[in-house]
């Protein structure tokens, strides 16, 4: 059995066509139709009903296209891991980001990161469905929140827990207490995010289990234009603490919910099952360093 025949014959299983298959891989129809006997012979069972000029699957070649299926992915990622080896600080990551995040985790990060590994090619999109994009291979890495039930073949990094607080501007009269109850919360005119970001999932949640309501606030997909409005006294928000802390905006405090303080954990998300690179290892890595430096930053001011 060899590979070249494997890859015939997942070919054909795509197509359900000998021709069309033929067409695809620049061969013969007969050439391929030989290599399927040669296949069938060697198994001793056929992997096509052949019924007129439709073909379908037969047991056996179901289990051989699963089978196969995996040892493509085997190939691949020793092709991979080999590329990856010659070129070490070389190739591409492309890393999902929940909206908002690059302003913490990213901006000042990335620019360290390039500098230090200019090789990499790094691309950095921010997307409500980080997730889903790690398991469909879209993504290499993911920074989220971590899943409640994820799929096996996913492998999660914890990161940190993150609460969130009431963000308003200085001269407001709330800007000078320490904390506030949840419920008071339905007394501000509120800017946030939209209803698919995860931070307004958690608000709303919290204001499910309270039993109140948030009325009319205003939406918008950006922070910097969420951050320009608190700043103009035109609402208060809710952000991460670490974020606010991190920003240290002039007009901007900061005052901790209570009774619930809205949280998150944070994870790194990759699959198991695909090739990590150089590049992906050492921008966890990297990640790590960024994220508890901030943490240092912010105990130093708080201290």
């Amino acid at each position: 059995m060899e590979l070249r025949q494997l890859e015939y014959f997942a070919a054909i299983c795509k197509e359900m066509h000998f021709s069309r298959a033929a067409e695809n891989l620049c061969t013969t129809q007969s050439n391929l139709s030989q290599q399927i006997k040669f296949l069938e012979n060697e198994l001793g069972l056929p992997l096509f009903d052949r019924i007129g000029k439709r073909i379908t699957l037969t047991e056996a070649g179901k289990i051989l296209l699963e089978q196969s299926q995996n040892i493509f992915e085997h190939v691949d990622y020793a092709k991979r891991a080999i590329s990856d080896l010659k070129r070490m600080e070389g190739g591409r990551l492309d890393i999902g980001i929940l909206p908002g995040d690059g302003d913490l985790l990213f901006n000042a990060l990335l620019i360290d990161f390039h500098k230090t590994y200019p090789k990499l090619s790094i691309s950095v999109t921010e997307t409500t469905d980080v997730y889903e994009q790690v398991l469909n291979g879209t993504r290499d890495l993911g920074v989220t929140t971590v899943p409640l039930k994820p799929d096996e073949s996913i492998a999660i990094i914890p990161m940190f827990h993150e609460e969130f607080a009431l963000a308003i501007r200085s001269d407001h009269p709330l800007a000078k207490l320490k904390a506030i109850p949840f419920e008071q919360l339905q007394q501000l005119k509120l800017v946030m995010f939209g209803s698919e970001h995860q931070i307004t999932k958690i608000i709303q949640s919290c204001c499910h289990d309270k039993g109140i309501a948030i009325d009319n606030p205003i939406v918008t997909s950006t922070l910097s234009t969420l951050l320009s409005l608190v700043d103009q006294g035109i609402g208060a928000s809710i952000l991460p603490q670490m974020l606010l802390d991190y920003i240290d905006h002039e007009n901007i405090v900061s005052v901790k919910l209570l009774h619930p303080t809205p949280s998150q954990d944070i994870c790194i998300l990759y699959r198991k099952d695909k090739f990590m690179g150089q590049a992906a290892k050492l921008f966890i890595e990297e990640l790590q360093s960024f994220l508890q430096s901030v943490v240092n930053h912010n105990s130093r001011s708080l201290g």
